[in-house]
C-alpha cells in the first residue's frame, strides 16, 4: 500500500515539451507512461499521460482499491495536456489504469498507451514494468551494422506466434516465449530462413484479430510471457544468425473502452469526422496523422521496438488504407484533400517522416510496406520523391502467380503472360515476394489446395511454385505451414499440422524449402542485384505451347550466373534446346523433381556442353532434359574440377 498521495514531480524538460508539442519527440517511451524511480529517497512509480481534454486524471488500481480520489495526477502548466505525478512505494508488477474525467462529466477508465506491459486478456489493466535486460547478441548487432549498405538475401518466415504450435490436447494453449526459444529458433535455423516476421505481438484484446487490432503499442503480448521473455526470444534468434521483423500497425486501432478511442472524452488519437476517422472494413479508428502528438506517439513506437527490443525491421501493415482518403469508401463517404484529390497528404507526410527517422537512427534496419496499389516510389528515397520504405510487397506477382498455378497444365499455354508479366515492373520498386497469411484464410484454403492434378502433381506444382518464387528477382516471404504443404486453411485457434511431416510428400516440400533457402543465401547471383534489371535476363518467355520459360540470374562480375528453366506441364521433354550466352559446361545444381523432394528424379546428372548454335538470340545452346512440373537450375562449371551438385541428393532424407 502506498503511504502517500501523488507527489508533483516531472521527467520532462522544457525542451522535451517543445519537441512533443511540435511532433518531433521520438523517444516518448522514456517520458510518458509509468516508470520506476526514486524521488527524495523514496522509491515508487512516476506516471505521465497525455489527456488534454480531461478535467481530472488519477491513477487507480488494487493499491488504492480503484478509488479515483486517492492518487490524482497534476496537469502541467505548459499547455501540453500532460498529467503527471509520483506515487511512493509502488513496485514493479503494480496493476493500474488512469481514471479520466471528460469535459462532459463522464468517468473513463483507460489503460496506459505507453505501458510496457498489460494484463493478460481478457483483463484490461496496465502493469508497471521495466525493460532491463542483458543482451547477448552483440556479434549479430555489430555484423548488422557492417552489412548495412550491402546487398543481402531476405528469406522471411512469417508466423503467428499464437498458433505456430499448440501444446496439450485439451488445453490447446499457445507456446510461451520461453518455449519458443527452445522449439521455434532451432526449427527456423534448420530450414535456413534469414529472418522471421512476427504478425503483431503488441498487446491486443481480441485473439481473433491476429494482433491487427492493437491497444498496447509499447508492450509485447503478455499471453506468452513478460517483455524480457520476448527480448530473450529475439536474442536467441540473433544468436542463431536470424533477423527479426515485427509487423507494425500504424493505420488503425480498435474502439475498446479501455484503449485509445475516446481517450480523454475526445477524439484524441483519431478524427472526429467518421469520413476520415473510422475504417469501414475493420470497424476501427484511423489515426489523425495531422496531429503532432499522434505522429510523435507512432514514430516513438517504431523506434521503441528497434531500440529496446533490437528488432531488425518493421513491416508496415495496410499502407494503402493510409494513402487514400477514399480507401474502401463509396462516393460521398470521404473528404477530398485541400487540392480536391483522394491522396491523404497527412498520411503521406507521416510515412515519409517515419522512414526518414527510422533510417536516420537505425540505418541497418529495414522498413517494408504492405502496399497493394501502384502508388509510385513506395520504396524510393524521400529525397527522390518516394515514401522512403526499404522494400514493398509485390502483390501483383502474388496474385498473378497463384492464378496461373490454379489452372490445369493443359490450359496454361493460354496464360503464359500471367507467369511472366511481373518482370515488366519487377524493378520499379524494391520488391518482396509474399505468400503470406492473407493467402490461406477466409475460405481461400491452403496453398496446396490451389494446385491441380493428382497428389503427385499437386506437390510437384507446389515445389515448382516455391522454386519459381526463389529464383524470381526480389526478396521472399513464406507463411508458416506452407514450408511443408499444410493441407488445411490456417486457423488461429489451432496449431499447425506438424503430424503431416510423417508423410513423404510433405517432408519433401520441407526439404525443398530448406535447400532453396541455403541455395539462395549461397549464390550471390540471386541477391546482389535482386532489385536491379542488370540482375535478370530473359532467355525465353515465349514458348507458351510447351509452357516453358528460361532466364538468367546474374550478380556482380565476381558471381557466376545461374540459368533457370521451368516446365509448367507434367510432360518430360527430352533434348529441349535452351540458348545461353557463354560457351562451356553447365551443371544442374538444383532440381525440384529430385526424389529427395518427392519428385520423379528426372534430371541431367552430367554437365551439359553448350553448342555453337544460335538460339533464343544467344550464340550458344544447351540440349537438356526437362523434368515434369519442375524448376531446374544450371551453373557454369569447370569440368576439370570435381563435378558435384550443390545439393547432394543422396544425403537428403
Amino acid at each position: 500500500m502506498p503511504t502517500k498521495a501523488c507527489i508533483h514531480t516531472t521527467r520532462f524538460t522544457d525542451f522535451d515539451i517543445n519537441l512533443f508539442k511540435s511532433g518531433k519527440h521520438f523517444k516518448l517511451y522514456e517520458k510518458l507512461g509509468s516508470h520506476l524511480m526514486e524521488v527524495d529517497g523514496q522509491k515508487g512509480v512516476y506516471f505521465a499521460v497525455w489527456a488534454p481534454g480531461a478535467t481530472y486524471v488519477s491513477v487507480i488500481g488494487d493499491f488504492n482499491y480503484w478509488n479515483r480520489e486517492e492518487h490524482p495526477l497534476f496537469p502541467r502548466w505548459d499547455g501540453s495536456g500532460i498529467w503527471e505525478g509520483f506515487v511512493p512505494d509502488l513496485k514493479k508488477g503494480t496493476i493500474y489504469k488512469y481514471q479520466i474525467t471528460a469535459q462532459d462529466g463522464r468517468y473513463l477508465e483507460k489503460g496506459d498507451p505507453y505501458a510496457f506491459m498489460w494484463e493478460t486478456p481478457p483483463r484490461t489493466a496496465s502493469v508497471v514494468w521495466d525493460l532491463e535486460y542483458k543482451w547477448k547478441d552483440k556479434r549479430w548487432m555489430e555484423h548488422r551494422k557492417t552489412q548495412a549498405d550491402q546487398a543481402k538475401p531476405y528469406s522471411v518466415y512469417e508466423m503467428h506466434i499464437g498458433s505456430w504450435k499448440k501444446v496439450g490436447e485439451e488445453e490447446n494453449r499457445s507456446l510461451t516465449y520461453k518455449e519458443m526459444v527452445k522449439e521455434m529458433v532451432p526449427y527456423v535455423q534448420e530450414l535456413g530462413f534469414t529472418h522471421v516476421e512476427f504478425m503483431p505481438v503488441m498487446e491486443y484484446p481480441f485473439f481473433g484479430s491476429w494482433g491487427y487490432q492493437g491497444i498496447g503499442y509499447y508492450a509485447p503480448s503478455s499471453r506468452h510471457g513478460t517483455p524480457q521473455d520476448f527480448m530473450a526470444l529475439i536474442d536467441a534468434f540473433h544468436q542463431a544468425s536470424i533477423g527479426v521483423i515485427l509487423d507494425w500497425v500504424p493505420s488503425h486501432f480498435p474502439e475498446d473502452a479501455h484503449g485509445l478511442a475516446d481517450y480523454d472524452g475526445t477524439h484524441l488519437y483519431d478524427h472526429a469526422d467518421p469520413r476520415k476517422g473510422f475504417h469501414p472494413d475493420w470497424k476501427s479508428c484511423i489515426f489523425n496523422y495531422g496531429r503532432n502528438e499522434v505522429r510523435a506517439f507512432l514514430i516513438s513506437n517504431a523506434l521503441f521496438w528497434l531500440d529496446l527490443f533490437h528488432a531488425d525491421g518493421l513491416r508496415v501493415d495496410a499502407v494503402a488504407s493510409m494513402l487514400y482518403l477514399d480507401y474502401s469508401r463509396k462516393e460521398g463517404e470521404w473528404i477530398p484533400n485541400e487540392f480536391g484529390g483522394r491522396e491523404n497528404l497527412e498520411a503521406v507526410a507521416f510515412l515519409k517522416e517515419f522512414n526518414e527517422t527510422v533510417y536516420a537512427n537505425f540505418p541497418d534496419a529495414v522498413t517494408i510496406a504492405e502496399e497493394s496499389t501502384s502508388w509510385p516510389g513506395v520504396s524510393r528515397p524521400t529525397y527522390d520523391g518516394g515514401l522512403g520504405f526499404g522494400q514493398k510487397w509485390m502483390m501483383g506477382w502474388m496474385h498473378d502467380t497463384l492464378e496461373y498455378f490454379k489452372k490445369e497444365p493443359i490450359h496454361r499455354k493460354y496464360h503464359q503472360n500471367e507467369i511472366t508479366f511481373s518482370l515488366v515492373y519487377a524493378f520499379t520498386e524494391n520488391f518482396m515476394l509474399p505468400l503470406s497469411h492473407d493467402e490461406v484464410v477466409h475460405g481461400k484454403g491452403a496453398l496446396i489446395d490451389r494446385m491441380p492434378g493428382d497428389e503427385w502433381q499437386r506437390f510437384a506444382n507446389l515445389r515448382l511454385l516455391f522454386g519459381k518464387m526463389y529464383m524470381h528477382p526480389g526478396t521472399k516471404l513464406l507463411f508458416m505451414g506452407a514450408e511443408y504443404g499444410q493441407t488445411s486453411e490456417w486457423n488461429h485457434d489451432k496449431g499447425l499440422e506438424w503430424w503431416l511431416l510423417e508423410f513423404r510428400f510433405h517432408k519433401g516440400v520441407q526439404n525443398w524449402i530448406r535447400d532453396l533457402n541455403n541455395f539462395y543465401k549461397n549464390h550471390p547471383a540471386l541477391y546482389e542485384l535482386q532489385f536491379k534489371p542488370e540482375g535478370f535476363q530473359w532467355i525465353d518467355y515465349s514458348d507458351s505451347e510447351n509452357s516453358v520459360i528460361a532466364f538468367l540470374r546474374k550478380g556482380t562480375a565476381d558471381s557466376k550466373a545461374l540459368l533457370v528453366v521451368c516446365n509448367f506441364t507434367p510432360v518430360v521433354r527430352e533434348n529441349y534446346k535452351v540458348g545461353v550466352p557463354m560457351l562451356g559446361y553447365w551443371q544442374e545444381v538444383l532440381n525440384s523433381d529430385s526424389s529427395s523432394y518427392g519428385g520423379s528424379n528426372v534430371a541431367n546428372p552430367e554437365p551439359l556442353q553448350s553448342a555453337e548454335i544460335n538460339w533464343h538470340g544467344q550464340q550458344y545452346a544447351l540440349f537438356m532434359t526437362l523434368a515434369p512440373l519442375a524448376m531446374q537450375v544450371f551453373e557454369q562449371v569447370d569440368v576439370r574440377r570435381e563435378k558435384k551438385s550443390y545439393v547432394d541428393q543422396s544425403s537428403v532424407s
